[in-house]
């Protein structure tokens, strides 16, 4: 005979079950909503965005070619028109709407090779970033994981970290440009080159951070259950650890893009980057230079948008760190 079922007590009179009337939230959802409390980082994520569309979309509404050179009368009358605000307060400039930013001394159309400088600097900028998360996350979570491989790997970055970046960049550039260059073509083999020696210069601070949390969390209980039930290494690595460490990666991939648009910037104003007919933001630097004292709005321009594309990428790693850290997330 079966024992009876106990009947289950009848709540006390007054009191109210809590019945949940909404979802959990996910912990995206919670870090979208601690980002969009983040003013500084709101306000650089719609800048950022506001110059991307610019430089890849105002070439395709503003129709005028960067690299087109005026021929005889044309050449006359167009080079070194001053933007349309300095000629209509400076009576003695030339005024030329068709060119509201003015052009250079050889009549090149200055909106039009500031949109496309800033796609090329910021394409250098997005596809250094990437190679160097890559690698610095690979050795970083390679060095945190498997015990005999952490001495070599990380004085391999502590003797990347000890040698003189730029130096090695600008001699590296000067040792590879032709073979990249007879290879690829010039704009091609230049790219490629600029890419990889910012990439490969870039990736220790990554490394570090990626070790430092992957030497905690291999410790963890779900670490150690997942080794009990036979789980091998690359699967621990890649399923377990690394979803683990996308915080620090995100943040690191936001600052590696400041970092990399100045330096494609330095290189191409020091004369290291992209040949002279190829715009960038710090070839336009560059060429601007010896006519800065008679047109300063050749130098503010392109200065101008290199540091709000940096201070931009700056405040959205801002806010993406106190929203990825749940130590600090609410404050």
């Amino acid at each position: 005979m079966t024992e009876p079922v106990p009947a289950t007590p009848a709540p006390e009179k007054g009191v109210v079950e809590a019945i949940p009337t909404k979802p959990p939230r996910s912990q995206w959802a919670e870090i979208w909503s601690q980002l969009k409390a983040h003013k500084g980082a709101m306000a650089g994520a719609y800048l950022f965005i506001f110059i991307i569309l610019g430089v890849l979309v105002g070439p395709l509404i503003w129709h005028v070619d960067p690299q087109f050179l005026p021929q005889g009368r044309d050449f006359i009358n167009l080079r070194d028109t001053r933007p349309i605000y300095v000629a209509l307060w400076d009576s003695g400039a030339k005024v030329n709407w068709a060119h509201p930013l003015g052009t250079d001394n050889l009549g090149r159309d200055t909106l039009a090779r500031l949109m496309s400088g800033g796609r090329v600097s910021i394409a250098v900028g997005l596809t250094a970033m990437v190679l160097s998360i890559l690698l610095g996350t690979l050795i970083g979570v390679i060095a945190g994981f498997f015990k005999r491989l952490d001495g070599p790997l990380m004085r391999l970055t502590d003797l990347f970290l000890a040698l003189p970046l730029l130096p090695l960049i600008l001699v590296a550039s000067l040792l590879f440009r032709e073979p990249l260059s007879n290879a690829f073509g010039t704009e091609g083999g230049i790219f490629i080159l600029i890419v990889a020696l910012i990439g490969i210069t870039s990736w220790m601070q990554t490394a570090r951070i990626v070790r430092g949390d992957v030497l905690a969390l291999k410790e963890r209980e779900f670490v150690l259950a997942a080794r009990s039930v036979g789980t091998n290494s690359t699967q621990l690595m890649v399923r377990h650890l690394l979803p683990n460490v996308l915080s620090p990666i995100m943040v690191s991939a936001t600052l590696g893009i400041a970092t990399a648009i100045i330096t494609e910037s330095a290189l191409s104003f020091l004369g290291f980057g992209f040949p002279p007919d190829f715009p960038t933001w710090g070839r336009l630097l560059n060429d601007s230079v010896d006519r800065m004292v008679l047109y300063p709005e050749r130098v503010i321009w392109p200065g101008l948008l290199i540091s709000l594309t940096v201070l931009s990428v700056n405040y959205l790693g801002d806010g993406l760190r106190d929203a990825l850290d749940p130590r600090i997330r609410g404050r």
